[in-house]
C-alpha cells in the first residue's frame, strides 16, 4: 500500500497568515495523512486539515490549552511499516541527531518543527530527521516551505521540499 503524506509545521494561523496557503490545502487534498509538528495557533487550522485528510499532530510551544487538550506532546504511528514520531522541539541543531537517537530509539522518521528551518538528515543509527519549515512564516529563510512524501513498501520515498 502507498500512503501519501503532507508534512507541515508552524502554520501560525491566524497570527502569521490569515489562512493556510493554497499549495498546502492542495497537498492536504492529495494526502492520505497530514503530519503537523505543532504551532497551529488556532484549533480551526486543525479542524480544517482534518476535513481534508487524517491528521497526526502535536502541540507546539505557542499553542493554547484547547489544542493541548486535543493533541499530544509527542505522537507516534507506524505507517506502512515505517515508524514515525512527531514532536515540536528538538533543541539546538548542534548534536541533534545524537540526542534524537537516544530519545527516539524505536523510530525510523522523526518529524519536528519550531525553528522554521527546513531540515533533512540521517543519524548514525539511521533515524531520518525532517523539519518542513513553515508555510506561513519564513523567518530567516529565503522562502516559506512544507514537505510532501510517500511511504511505500516499508520505505519513505519522494521527500520533496515545496513552496506554498
Amino acid at each position: 500500500m502507498t500512503t501519501s503524506l503532507l508534512i507541515v509545521s508552524d502554520t501560525h494561523v491566524p497570527a502569521r497568515a490569515r489562512q493556510l496557503p493554497t499549495g498546502v490545502i492542495e497537498a492536504a487534498n492529495a494526502a492520505d495523512l497530514v503530519i503537523h509538528a505543532g504551532d497551529w495557533i488556532a484549533a480551526s487550522t486543525l479542524d480544517q486539515l482534518e476535513s481534508h485528510a487524517e491528521v497526526l499532530g502535536v502541540w507546539g510551544n505557542n499553542d493554547p490549552a484547547e489544542l493541548r487538550a486535543r493533541l499530544p506532546k509527542i505522537a507516534r504511528r507506524t505507517v506502512d511499516g515505517v515508524r514515525f514520531a512527531v514532536t515540536h522541539e528538538t533543541g539546538e541543531a548542534r548534536g541533534r541527531e545524537d540526542r534524537m537517537d537516544i530519545m527516539f530509539p524505536d523510530t525510523d522518521v522523526l518529524v519536528f518543527g519550531h525553528s522554521h528551518i527546513p531540515w533533512d538528515s540521517l543519524s548514525r543509527s539511521g533515524l531520518r530527521l525532517l523539519n518542513p519549515g513553515s508555510p506561513t512564516d519564513r523567518r530567516h529563510q529565503p522562502v516559506c516551505t512544507y514537505l510532501t512524501a510517500v511511504v511505500d513498501d516499508g520505505a519513505l520515498r519522494d521527500v520533496a521540499l515545496l513552496r506554498p
